[in-house]
């Protein structure tokens, strides 16, 4: 039988099991995916640890690739054979063998393995969506991004520079800024050593970013607001240090008219047609180059207590994929 995580409550990364699983034949709709590789994200550990809620037991996992295996009655987009990919839908992308609902599929092009894709699908979208739509970056433009030499940073970065923008990012060590500089990031800032709000503000001569994506949450997001220009942006994407606590709005007027929004994913991929467009956007951008994928982490599927360990413990940098 086909082996899995699992948990049956909330916690750390202890309370994950590695289990064998029964999959059925797909329903109506669905696919069984064989998974050659599993993406490794920091949404993960928030399910994991009830952050978000799951409804128990669960699997884990919201992003792989593979091969499809078998389709349920109904199926026209995908086949059997066919190499996919997805970052949407249920959690269940530690395991072995998957069923999914089809429609969160997207087949992958000649050019793109399936270890990059479960690589860069939640974070590469994530870009995407941010960088494309969210705030709509334009070329002469200078954007903060913090956590710029995490996964969705360094494929941040490198985007933003093919777009023609500055980029300042924050980072955690001087290590981490060498990493971010070496994918794009024009000014990397070491929150350990320096005020990232001051150095902002000196690089941008006063005036600020239009915008600032956030990931981090509790310990940046005012801040944040502070490194905006008048009617700025902050798009908080992320909490990787806790929620960010109740704001008064009022507060976003005396800083200029500021705005403040929460994306998703889920929102912006829900239409299947949205999705194609921001998995073949990202796809081209990584054909062509100007956006390179590295795996910078690999571990064992049955290892991913480890795994969560180390992404939480900030020992990660870029892309880490979990092998069946």
């Amino acid at each position: 039988m086909p082996k899995a995580i699992r948990i049956y409550e909330h916690g750390g990364p202890e309370v994950m099991k590695w289990e064998e699983i029964s999959v059925p034949d797909p329903a109506p709709g669905e696919a069984r995916i064989k998974q050659t590789a599993a993406g490794l994200n920091y949404i993960d550990t928030y399910q994991r640890s009830g952050l978000y809620k799951l409804n128990l037991p669960s699997p884990l996992g919201m992003e792989g690739a593979g091969v499809v295996e078998a389709v349920g009655a109904g199926v026209t987009n995908i086949k059997p054979g066919d190499r996919v990919a997805y970052c949407m839908g249920a959690p269940g992308g530690y395991a072995e063998v998957r069923n999914m609902v089809a429609d969160r599929l997207v087949v992958l092009p000649t050019g793109v393995s399936e270890k990059q894709a479960a690589a860069m699908m939640l974070k590469g979208m994530t870009a995407q969506y941010l960088l494309r739509r969210t705030f709509k970056v334009q070329p002469g433009q200078t954007v903060l991004f913090h956590a710029a030499a995490g996964g969705v940073g360094l494929i941040a970065c490198q985007w933003l520079k093919a777009l023609g923008a500055t980029v300042i990012g924050t980072v955690g060590s001087d290590e981490k800024a060498a990493l971010a500089r070496a994918h794009g990031c024009d000014h990397p800032i070491n929150y350990n050593k320096e005020d990232f709000v001051a150095r902002v503000k000196e690089i941008t001569n006063g005036a600020g970013v239009p915008v600032v994506y956030d990931s981090v949450g509790k310990d940046t997001f005012m801040k944040s607001l502070d490194c905006l220009q008048p009617l700025g942006l902050v798009a908080l994407f992320g909490q990787s240090s806790g929620a960010v606590p109740p704001l008064d709005l009022g507060v976003l007027a005396g800083k200029g008219s500021l705005y403040v929004t929460r994306p998703t994913l889920a929102t912006y991929g829900a239409k299947r047609s949205d999705l194609e467009t921001m998995a073949n956007e990202l796809f081209d951008v990584v054909k062509s180059g100007k956006v390179k994928i590295e795996i910078n982490k690999e571990y064992a599927l049955k290892d991913a207590v480890q795994a969560h360990k180390d992404l939480e413990g900030r020992k990660t940098t870029g892309s880490t994929v979990l092998l069946p």
